[in-house]
């Protein structure tokens, strides 16, 4: 049976309960969790021993054979030593794999942390001995629909209760950004104090979100084709355009669309199977689909992708030297009319 793989939960206690293999190694693209783990490692031995048993180097800067040489000193008058290797992936990978007869009979008395941030580890002679005899951890990007779950998990680590409508706003406004978002979750924990509620004011008056003109308003105004409420947030975006990059929302509204079209041809239209097709973790997120399936038919939702990818191109200054904003306009009026003209 494999060995199930290691969270970044489980690594964290590890490290925290100073219960540390010989060798690890982290990559992935998600860097705030590298980083994280990076940030324990570097506190494990105590202030008065780093100075003389733990060596933090650059890989563009120290040869990997040097910092073998490193993980094969003793400690001075401690148990245990720390090297840590950052920046692994600005180099090449026949040097990484210099590192493959270290980590294959690695000292007992030294802690290795290989870190490739935001990147797959390379080196194909290293990766099979880490396998072998390392911890490795990988970083993976959260995808969109995992986003909603975790800022809610996030939210409750903190000792707080959240409203549904909150959650949307913050993976909209923050996105996939982990740092940021974990910044904003704790300063909400500070101000608001425990046990008390993240509503959509609360994250309006505290992080800068306007409760009536953002992303998520946006996507429940086209799901409900409400023209005066999508024509309204779309004049304020161009009013703003520094707090409501376009690129966000024609990511948002190309998601929200391509969702609704998987709606349509799922056999089991029940609120169950709906949520299952759609990855939704509770009936909430339902609302806008169900507005949207009573708004549109299939050939319509199909328009409205194909004008979508049209104003992506040429909001990029391809096919057209527009405004931006003017261009969202129009989309946004492309949108609330669409006939399910599939000739477009």
């Amino acid at each position: 049976m494999a060995a199930p793989a290691v969270t970044y939960q489980s690594l964290r206690n590890q490290i925290l309960q100073s219960d540390l293999a010989p060798v690890y190694l982290l990559h992935g693209e998600e860097g705030y969790y590298i980083d994280q783990l990076v940030k324990l490692f570097e506190n494990v031995l105590p202030p008065e021993e780093r100075e003389f048993n733990q060596y933090i180097v650059y890989a563009p800067s120290t040869p990997m054979m040097q910092a073998a040489d490193l993980c094969h000193r003793f400690p001075m008058m401690a148990d245990r030593q720390m090297v840590i290797i950052k920046e692994m992936q600005s180099i090449r990978a026949d040097e990484v794999d210099k590192l493959q007869r270290y980590v294959l009979n690695p000292s007992p008395k030294t802690v290795l942390v290989m870190v490739f941030r935001g990147a797959t580890a390379k080196g194909k002679e290293l990766m099979a001995a880490a396998k072998k005899k390392a911890v490795i951890f990988e970083s993976k990007k959260v995808a969109d629909y995992q986003m909603a779950p975790l800022i809610d998990s996030l939210i409750k680590e903190k000792g707080l209760r959240s409203e549904p409508k909150a959650v949307e706003m913050l993976r909209d406004f923050i996105g996939s950004d982990l740092s940021r978002m974990y910044n904003e979750i704790d300063k909400l924990a500070t101000i608001l104090g425990p046990g008390a509620t993240v509503t959509p004011e609360a994250v309006e008056r505290n992080i800068g979100i306007s409760k009536e003109y953002n992303n998520f308003e946006l996507v429940e105004a086209l799901a409900e084709r409400n023209a005066v409420k999508a024509m309204k947030i779309a004049e304020y975006f161009k009013s703003n355009p520094k707090a409501n990059p376009l690129v966000m929302t024609t990511a948002l509204l190309y998601g929200y669309f391509s969702d609704l079209l998987i709606a349509f041809y799922t056999k089991d239209k029940s609120d169950h199977g709906l949520q299952d097709s759609l990855g939704l973790k509770s009936s909430y997120g339902l609302r806008k689909f169900k507005s949207g399936m009573r708004m549109y038919n299939a050939r319509q939702v199909i328009e409205v992708i194909w004008a979508l990818r049209q104003f992506d191109t040429q909001s990029k200054g391809q096919g057209s030297r527009q405004d931006q904003y003017d261009l969202f306009h129009d989309l946004i009026f492309h949108i609330l009319t669409a006939r399910g003209d599939l000739g477009v």
